[in-house]
C-alpha cells in the first residue's frame, strides 16, 4: 500500500455494482486525514463483511471528507454502465465538503472533473484513499441490496447482491423482471425478448 501523501488533499474514488443485474451503481470519494491513519484498509473484495463494516465506520469518523453517490437503474439503462459509473463518481467528488488537489480513481478511466485526476489500475489494493472509497461504496450498495431483499424476498438479493448467479437466474425466471433490474444488461434483455423462457403466469 502506498504511503499517504503529506501535502495536498488527495481524494480516492471507487465504485461498487458495475456487474450486477439489478440496483444502482454506487461510487464513493474519500479524502483521508494523515493525522488519523486507519489500519487495515484494503480492496473491499478482500475483506470480510464484518471488517468492511468496521472500517466503514472508521472512515466516516476519521476522514477529512467523504461522500457517497449513485447512478440509478434508469440512468444505467439510458447511458450504459460505463457512463453511469462515471456519473456516480462525478457526483461523489462533487459531494465532498472540500475540494481535493488530486483525484485518484481505481481502474483505467477517469470521470470528467474540474480538478486533476489520474486513474490507478488496481488502486483499491495500493492507494489507501481508493481502498477507503471501495469500502464505503461496497457497504452502501450491499445495504441497498439487503433492503431490496426485505422488499422482494423471493429474489434473494441479500445473498447474491444482484450478481448473475445460478440461484439469481432461477429466481428471475420464476418471478419475472421488476423495476430494480437493468433491462439493458444482456441476461435481463434476453429474458425479456424471449417470453418462452418464462413460466406461465410470470409477471414482466
Amino acid at each position: 500500500m502506498e504511503a499517504v501523501p503529506s501535502t495536498g488533499l488527495i481524494c480516492g474514488v471507487d465504485e461498487a455494482g458495475r456487474g450486477p443485474l439489478a440496483g444502482s451503481v454506487v461510487a464513493a470519494a474519500v479524502i483521508l486525514d494523515p493525522a488519523r491513519p486507519i489500519e487495515g484498509l484494503n480492496d473491499s473484495k478482500k475483506l470480510s463483511e464484518r471488517a468492511r463494516e468496521r472500517l466503514a465506520g472508521l472512515i466516516r469518523e476519521r476522514a477529512l471528507a467523504w461522500a457517497v453517490a449513485e447512478a440509478s437503474v434508469e440512468e444505467i439503462d439510458r447511458l450504459n454502465i460505463l457512463h453511469a459509473t462515471m456519473l456516480a463518481m462525478q457526483r461523489a467528488v462533487m459531494g465532498l465538503a472540500c475540494v481535493p488537489d488530486l483525484v485518484r480513481v481505481d481502474g483505467n478511466r477517469c470521470p470528467a472533473l474540474a480538478v486533476a485526476c489520474e486513474a490507478v489500475v488496481k488502486g483499491d489494493a495500493t492507494v489507501p484513499a481508493i481502498a477507503a472509497a471501495s469500502i464505503l461504496a461496497k457497504t452502501v450498495r450491499d445495504a441497498q441490496m439487503v433492503a431490496l431483499d426485505a422488499e422482494f424476498p423471493a429474489y434473494g438479493f441479500a445473498g447474491h447482491k444482484g450478481y448473475p448467479t445460478a440461484a439469481h437466474f432461477a429466481a428471475l425466471r420464476r418471478h419475472g423482471v421488476i423495476d430494480c433490474y437493468r433491462r439493458s444488461f444482456g441476461p435481463v434483455r434476453d429474458l425479456l425478448n424471449n417470453p418462452e423462457l418464462w413460466p406461465a403466469g410470470t409477471l414482466v
